[in-house]
């Protein structure tokens, strides 16, 4: 006979079925199915007999498993976790024997209710797969007094998880095929083994006879797993279950590339001569684009020395190793929370990973194993890690091999904590603007080269996926790799000697002639006078030479991107992408968290006009409390204006959230990946009964993402309902062309000037036009050296980019011709013409205009 178990009800409530729970989590049954509760009472006791296996850090969540192995969660209130454990009295501790009706938590039920979602309680079973629920013969929305029979788990098979009692050793495995582009690298497996530990489980990696704990990221990375591989993911604990779920869908659900370009693995770009030298010039690969002058310095960074053997007793030596990596742990905790609070993301990515390497407990014990054998804690540590970075650079995959350089990096940072008056020797000193020269440099030597603001950067070794590449082309910071030997053979004779390091052509050029440096120079001085010049105009209208006025906005991604954009000169805000918000957070941000942010953005950009899109996600962006459903082409599954019928209640959350901003009429919401009007419409339609519940008058403007070809196609059905619409360019041009713009095959063709795609834009501009619904762009074309002035002369009237591109794309607007150009466009457009041919005629066309060389201020606004 099956198992079974009775739940009695823990404290008098209402009764709430789990599928009208105001939380998607729960009403979808992500995590298993069950009852909520709303409680009448402020005290909430055990159902049945059973061991607490599990208890939240913010105290408002148990797992309790039965005395029959079933794993009952019980979560008390919804976006409590929020409150960091306030208001909450918990009785209870993980492997605490507990019986029925004993106490569980106390709580303030008036503060939950006033700073949480909901007091509604939801008690589900985790273990699902092999226990179901049979509720009990109580009607819904009646009141349950304490101790009532609330239902009864059932076994749905003999069969159970591996491990006895406690559940410290169920295991649970499910096979997946990599999704990730770029393998398993450095950050991925840091947030394997970050879920391991949230769950306090151990998870292993299986590929054929090799596993890898997550714990060890050297033992993940060993397993060189690459996009496609099949492997088998493994949890064992108390919480295994849910630890699987989320590892599985990590691994299982693609990055996106736009959101960070150091995770893919893209085919190094061809320099124009292949790395090699002659007397003049070195060639390599594009890192970090752009141009400087300066004298060559190789710096007198030399290798720290250890002694093999240690002198001091075992214990002394191990006690030395142990207190380094906490120190250096210190330290990037400081640096990664610097970093974020200074908005370097990449650099804090970057330093996290190597606090992840820093934690393997494989190095750390391997280590400890060489001191006991009589080597130094220098020696030892440098020795282990010395094996792993040969293997890393053996790989077959860039991108691994690119990661021996952060091992390095670690290696060298403990060794010089190790080693007394290490820093010194480690320590690099040049005098500003040079261009430096390194056979290979680590992030941790680029952050502090940065410290002396370098002009240039060229490396023997190195590619362009590595983390220093990155924190290159974050910093702006010109630089070549992969320069090979021939660099180090020509140094000696150039050092100290100015050059020309025009990283945009891959070249570095020695012993320049008298009017090279010169003309380098002057490009150089142009282009700082021009950016100096723009900004002291970014503040002022953008008008074409035929006085169009076109506004230029920014993207953001939140309120900190919306003062910079501001103060950047950008007219208003083009396109701010909610998402962030709720892929910050663990769960749906509740409605006043939404509101703050939304109202933080619209009181950065003073009196300029703030457009807000409604949650966006799916494709390449996923929330993991958010299920969707698994489909072969998520690109054109469930997403945008589709979610929202999908998961109404979140949706409702955002919208109400939205319309508590003042004021209202300086805020437009627009819906992402609308097909038609219909869709508008519903949207519109829902605006207004949330509006009139609110007893608000006022309306914010609505309008709509043209990003699909039949949203182009019916644009002027859907200006009949919309206040404004906006074109996706990224999203409409793979749609298209049907080329996925995360595939490195393809990315190169998927260009917004194929003819086919202006088409589509243009169409979306005169259907627009019958009913004088303006049209803006917030896709990467808007700030496109070429295509934002295709834009314009197709008649778009609004450009949204990034906030560093407002100034350079106003002045490019002042030098621009509309009328004139969208002449020329249309007659190119005629012609059988490809993207290409298009842009070197954008390109031409752009450089022969006339030059606008003062305006009503007298200051020069070049081109682009």
């Amino acid at each position: 006979m099956p198992a079974s178990t009775q739940l009695h009800a823990p404290l008098k409530a209402v009764l709430v079925p789990l599928d009208q729970v105001p939380d998607p989590v729960f009403a979808q049954q992500t995590m298993g199915p069950g009852i909520a509760l709303e409680p009448l009472e402020s005290q909430l006791f055990s159902p049945c007999d059973g061991e607490i296996v599990h208890l939240a850090r913010t105290r408002h969540a148990l797992t309790l498993k039965t005395d029959q192995g079933c794993d009952l969660l019980i979560h008390l209130g919804l976006d409590t976790v929020d409150l960091e454990g306030e208001g909450i009295t918990v009785h209870v501790a993980p492997g605490d024997r507990v019986r029925r009706g004993d106490l569980l938590w106390d709580f303030d039920a008036d503060l939950l209710a006033c700073r949480a979602l909901s007091l509604i309680t939801p008690l589900v079973v985790t273990s699902s797969d092999q226990w179901r629920c049979e509720l009990m013969d109580v009607p819904v929305g009646r009141v349950i007094e304490r101790g009532a029979a609330l239902m009864t788990l059932v076994a749905t098979s003999q069969a159970s998880p591996t491990g006895k009692g406690d559940g410290s050793n169920n295991e649970y495995r499910e096979q997946v095929t990599l999704a990730l582009a770029a393998g398993l690298h450095a950050r991925p497996a840091a947030r394997l083994r970050a879920i391991a530990r949230e769950h306090g489980c151990t998870l292993v990696l299986e590929r054929g006879e090799h596993q890898a704990d997550a714990a060890s990221l050297t033992a993940l990375m060993g397993l060189s797993l690459r996009h496609g591989d099949t492997l088998a993911v493994i949890a064992r604990g108390a919480d295994a279950a849910a630890a699987l779920g989320e590892a599985a869908a990590l691994l299982t659900t693609p990055e996106a590339a736009e959101d960070d370009p150091g995770h893919g693995e893209p085919a190094d770009p061809t320099p124009a001569v292949v790395p090699t030298k002659n007397d003049t010039t070195c060639y390599g690969l594009t890192a970090s684009p752009g141009l400087a002058v300066g004298p060559l310095v190789r710096p007198g960074h030399s290798r720290i020395e250890v002694n093999a053997d240690r002198e001091e007793s075992a214990e002394t030596a191990e006690r030395a190793l142990v207190q380094a990596i906490s120190t250096l742990n210190d330290t990037l905790v400081a640096d990664i929370d610097q970093a974020r609070r200074q908005g370097r993301r990449e650099e804090a990515d970057i330093l996290e990973a190597h606090q992840a390497w820093l934690d393997d407990p494989a190095l750390r014990e391997e280590s400890l194993a060489h001191i006991r054998a009589g080597r130094s804690a220098a020696f030892a540590w440098r020795e282990v890690l010395e094996g792993r970075i040969i293997a890393l650079r053996q790989s077959e995959s860039r991108l691994l091999a690119a990661r021996a350089d952060d091992l390095r990096d670690l290696q060298e940072r403990l060794v010089a904590l190790l080693v007394p008056d290490a820093a010194a020797v480690g320590h690099i000193e040049i005098a500003p603007g040079a261009i430096v020269m390194f056979e290979e440099i680590t992030p941790s030597q680029l952050l502090a080269l940065d410290r002396v603001s370098p002009a240039g950067l060229c490396l023997a070794g190195g590619g362009t996926t590595s983390h220093v590449a990155l924190l290159a082309r974050a910093r702006g910071l010109p630089c070549l790799a992969a320069m090979g030997a021939g660099l180090i053979e020509v140094m000696g004779r150039h050092q100290g000697g100015d050059v020309i390091l025009d990283a945009d052509n891959g070249a570095l050029i020695f012993s320049p002639a008298a009017d090279q440096l010169s003309e380098a120079r002057e490009r150089i001085e142009r282009n700082r006078t021009r950016a100096v010049a723009e900004q002291q105009m970014a503040h002022e209208p953008a008008r074409t030479r035929d006085d169009a006025l076109i506004e230029v906005c920014a993207n953001v991604a939140g309120p900190e991107e919306a003062r910079t954009a501001f103060d950047a000169g950008a007219d208003g805000i083009g396109l701010m992408r909610s998402e962030f918000l709720f892929m910050a957070h663990a769960q749906a941000p509740d409605q006043e968290m939404q509101r703050e942010s939304y109202q933080q953005a619209l009181d950065s950009m003073g009196t300029r006009q703030v457009i807000i899109r409604t949650l966006d996600i799916g494709a390449d962006k996923q929330l993991d409390y958010l299920s969707l459903p698994s489909v072969p082409n998520p690109a054109l599954g469930t997403r945008g204006v589709r979610l929202m019928a999908r998961h109404q209640a979140l949706l409702d959350v955002q919208l109400r959230a939205l319309l508590s901003v003042r004021p209202l009429d300086r805020l437009r919401i627009m819906v992402p990946m609308v097909c038609d009007a219909a869709e508008l419409v519903a949207v519109r339609e829902r605006i207004e009964v949330l509006a009139r519940e609110m007893n608000l008058e006022g309306r914010p403007e609505l309008g709509a993402m043209i990003e699909v070809p039949a949203a182009a196609v019916c644009a002027d059905q859907i200006a009949r309902v919309a206040d404004f619409l906006s074109i996706g360019t990224n999203d409409l041009t793979q749609y298209t062309l049907a080329m996925d713009r995360e595939d490195p095959d393809l990315a190169g063709r998927a260009d917004v000037l194929h003819p086919a795609v202006l088409r589509l834009i243009d169409l979306t501009v005169k259907g627009a036009s019958t009913h004088r619904c303006p049209v803006g762009v917030c896709g990467a074309a808007a700030g496109d050296p070429q295509a934002w002035a295709a834009l314009v002369a197709l008649g778009v009237d609004e450009l949204s980019v990034e906030p560093a591109r407002v100034a350079a794309v106003k002045a490019g607007i002042r030098r621009l011709d509309r009328a004139v150009l969208s002449r020329a466009l249309r007659e190119w457009l005629n012609e059988p013409i490809d993207s290409v041919t298009l842009r070197q005629r954008l390109e031409q066309w752009l450089s022969d205009a006339p030059d606008a060389n003062t305006n009503d201020r007298g200051v020069s606004d070049d081109a682009i």
